[in-house]
Parts: structure tokens; sequence; C-alpha cells
């Protein structure tokens, strides 16, 4: 199976500055709990291995629970499939938004965020000798992503659909190629979801998946302390492990299983800088005092050994799907 590594350096700041996201993070939260208001349903069983959901704590009262196989991390509490449709929609329009921190770091996140992920499918298409297929795109309307995948000329058509309608719509093979970039972050049922998009690809289609992991080490660290944990957009937060077995069960040959991420040391001294009362090891707080070069080491070690919390995966649909 390929791994990648990232030569790609930039700063936390220029991409999602914690300061920036609380506010965002405050938007999202209290939306979650109006959404909640409508009715909500009780998760209790990991959707890995089916095992019952450990409580682990709460995001600002919003509890999570814990798989106790692979270790990811799931909101217990969740609004009916179309209520959280309108959720995530709203929280889309806010995040498109000249309130919200995305709107000034908009040239930096397409240099840092979606050109790489671009060149990334890109690399996968050729070396699995895939020429212009059609993709599906599934995310929540609007997307900056829709025009680098349709300008790019990589790809014959660009179909985007939106998750939660594709979640409660069956219908047959009509693409090559499929991207899901966080969306089984944010998914109501992540299990469901990934079905339908199993459905839509013809035998043999690429899936191409990226999404926070709860195994990477800001997240191992941090735990549910970790400011860039909330819902709904990490409504769902896999472990490394837990997000290959979902694919897996899902009907899909892994091609690719990475992690790339190259903010986990600066997310941590973020959240330090943040709070200082946070607990942390003494090796943890050494590596935080570190000189610049040992910190970029262990980064880079982080990435080798799939212990990065950004992963990006490709596979490919199997035959019998």
């Amino acid at each position: 199976m390929r791994t990648i590594q990232t030569q790609q350096t930039f700063s936390l700041s220029s991409v999602k500055p914690l300061e920036g996201l609380i506010a965002y993070r405050a938007f999202c939260v209290e939306a979650t709990r109006r959404a909640l208001q409508e009715g909500a349903l009780r998760w209790t069983r990991s959707p890995i291995s089916g095992s019952p959901l450990v409580p682990c704590g709460d995001v600002d009262g919003l509890a999570y629970g814990r798989c106790p196989d692979g270790g990811g991390l799931f909101l217990l509490e969740r609004a009916a499939p179309k209520a959280w449709g309108r959720l995530l929609a709203h929280v889309s329009r806010h995040r498109h938004s000249p309130e919200a921190f995305h709107a000034g770091l908009a040239k930096s996140r397409t240099d840092h965020v979606y050109a790489p992920k671009l060149e990334w499918i890109e690399d996968a298409l050729r070396l699995q000798d895939l020429h212009r297929p059609m993709v599906l795109e599934v995310v929540t309307p609007p997307s900056e992503f829709t025009g680098f995948l349709a300008d790019s000329g990589s790809f014959a058509d660009v179909l985007t659909v939106d998750e939660t309608e594709l979640a409660t719509t069956a219908q047959g093979p009509r693409a090559q190629a499929a991207v899901l970039l966080e969306s089984l972050d944010r998914a109501q049922d992540p299990v469901v979801l990934l079905g339908r998009v199993a459905d839509q690809l013809t035998e043999g289609g690429l899936l191409f998946v990226t999404a926070l992991v709860a195994s990477g080490f800001d997240l191992a660290v941090l735990g549910i302390r970790n400011l860039y944990l909330y819902p709904p957009d990490r409504a769902n937060c896999f472990s490394l492990s837990g997000l290959a077995a979902l694919l897996r069960r899902a009907g899909f040959q892994l091609l690719e299983l990475s992690t790339p991420g190259v903010l986990d040391v600066e997310i941590v001294q973020a959240h330090l800088r943040h709070d200082p009362t946070i607990s942390l090891s003494s090796f943890e707080r050494g590596l935080l005092e570190a000189p610049t070069e040992a910190q970029e080491g262990f980064q880079t070690f982080l990435q080798q050994q799939g212990l990065s919390s950004f992963a990006r995966l490709v596979a490919r649909k199997s035959s019998n799907v």
C-alpha cells in the first residue's frame, strides 16, 4: 500500500488559526444545540465495530463517546438526517460569510490546502491509469474545491452533490471517482453516506478521502480538549485504523493510507499558549521547548509512521460491491 509524505510547510495561522477558529467553533456548537432541540437521536455503538461507545467527555456540553476498539471519537446525540442537513447548510453559509475567519485566508488556503489536494488527486489518477474520469464531489455546497476540479482539465465532468441529500437518496453508478474532503467527519451517519457513495461509483472507481483522525499526535495529546474537535464539522473523528476499517467494510480496497500533516506540534503549542494550565507529560513539554529542527524532525516522523492527525486515503471500489 502506498504512503506519502509532504515537504510542504506552512504555519497554523495561514490555514486555521486557533484564535480565529474559536469564534467559528462557538457558532457551530450553538447551531448544533439548536438543531438538537428539534429532536435528538442517541448514538450508543461505534460505526466501526458496533461496540458500545464509552463516554469520554463533552465539547461545551455536547457529549462524545470513544470507540473502545479503534479509539475514534463520536458525537453521542445527533439531529435526524433532514435536520442535520439543514445544520450543515447553515454552518456552510456562515463559513463562507465575511464573519468567519476563512474569508481572510482565502489565498493562503488556496495555496496550502486546495492546490496540494488537487495535485494529490491528479497524481493518484495517473498512478492508477485513470484518464479524465467523471468525478463526484460530495460536499455541503458551496465548495471552494469545485472550481479547482473543473478548471484542472483532469476530469470529463464534475458532479457536485450535497452529502446529506446523497445519504438519503439511492441512485445507480455514474462516476469513476469520488472526492470526500472531510465529509465523513461531519456525516450524520458515515456508514450510510459511504454506502451511497459506493453505489454511485462504477466498478473499480476511485475514492479520495481526507479526514481529521483521533490517532494523530495533537488529538492523542489533547483529547477532548482539542479545540479543533467540535460538531457538526467534527461529529466523527475516526482513528486511522478505524477509518481504514470503515472503507474496507464498505467494499473498498485501500491503495494509499497516509498522514501527511505538518501542524500537529504547532497545534499543541497553540493550545498551550491559549491555556497554560493544560496538563502535558514531561516528554510533550520537552518537545514543545525543543529547537525548531527537532520539532520538524518529529513532525516528519509522525508523517512517516501514520501518526499525524490529518489523513489522506485512496481506495478502489471492489467488484463485489
